[in-house]
């Protein structure tokens, strides 16, 4: 199964012009479900992600204000796989409140059966660790709530994103288990520290739309998979960057990640073992 994330850089820059670019940059994961962040939607400039998922035959799932209307700068899941059921979350702000980060999930007919996929896009500000950190605990949570606990039986939660946030911060610490975990019983594998080759970086300033970049040569984009899950099921195979040729269709670079498929128990010789 392979999962792929994108920030997708909303409208910003040359915005008109990166959209072709953006399609045929997402066509080339030939990915199964394609997470993004940075989506536009209104009545001037269109649905971003309809209008993609239109032109490359995937269903599409995004963030939602609470009377059911597209946020104008959100999140989408755009699948290859029939999409069962999808939901939205607004995160909170600095202030506490509900601001307009979210996140989104589907619950997708994968190869082993339903499974749900994630997405969300975190506070951007160098300073907001302990911000984005109560935006993560929500996540999780409401991870548990709509795919249940974690256990060596049941298919592993996908969740990815813009975390505006790398690999050594508090945040993801936490998130992977090198860290007091979100909440009990379940960490993330991080599929790039899995199977990636070198660093890694999805914000560099080799990158023509952030040549500007404070902090850059940064890591902030990740395919993770829950855990505890049955084995390999979900595992990480492979994990490559895209969107790092011109013409770059946004200023961050997108990862594509394989994941086992296999259900529980298929690597096993002797599986009475479990060795």
């Amino acid at each position: 199964m392979r999962v792929a994330t994108w920030n997708l850089w909303w409208r910003f820059g040359p915005w008109e012009e990166r959209q072709s670019a953006i399609v045929r940059t997402i066509s080339g994961f030939e990915a199964d479900v394609v997470l993004c962040q940075e989506v536009f939607c209104d009545d001037e400039h269109g649905d971003q992600a309809e209008l993609i998922g239109d032109q490359l035959g995937c269903e599409v799932a995004a963030s939602r204000r609470g009377d059911g209307t597209r946020l104008p700068f959100g999140n989408a899941i755009l699948s290859r796989l029939p999409i069962l059921e999808s939901t939205s979350i607004a995160l909170e702000n600095a202030a506490g409140s509900p601001g307009h980060r979210s996140a989104v999930a589907a619950r997708v007919d994968g190869p082993l059966g339903p499974q749900w996929v994630v997405t969300t896009h975190l506070d951007w500000r160098y300073d907001g660790s302990v911000l984005r950190q109560r935006q993560l605990s929500a996540v999780v949570d409401w991870i548990v709530d709509l795919a249940g606990e974690a256990s060596d039986e049941s298919l592993p939660v996908v969740l990815g994103g813009d975390f505006n946030a790398v690999p050594e911060s508090d945040e993801i610490r936490r998130l992977t288990g090198l860290g007091a975990p979100y909440r009990d019983g379940i960490v993330f594998t991080d599929a790039w520290a899995a199977v990636g080759d070198g660093d890694g970086h999805t914000w560099t300033r080799e990158n023509e739309h952030s040549r500007d970049a404070q902090w850059p040569r940064r890591r902030l984009d990740y395919v993770f998979v829950s855990w505890p899950r049955p084995k390999p099921t979900g595992n990480p195979l492979r994990a490559r960057l895209e969107g790092i040729e011109a013409p770059m269709g946004s200023d961050h670079a997108a990862v594509v990640v394989d994941l086992d498929a296999r259900p529980a128990g298929a690597h096993l010789t002797n599986p009475e073992k479990g060795a």
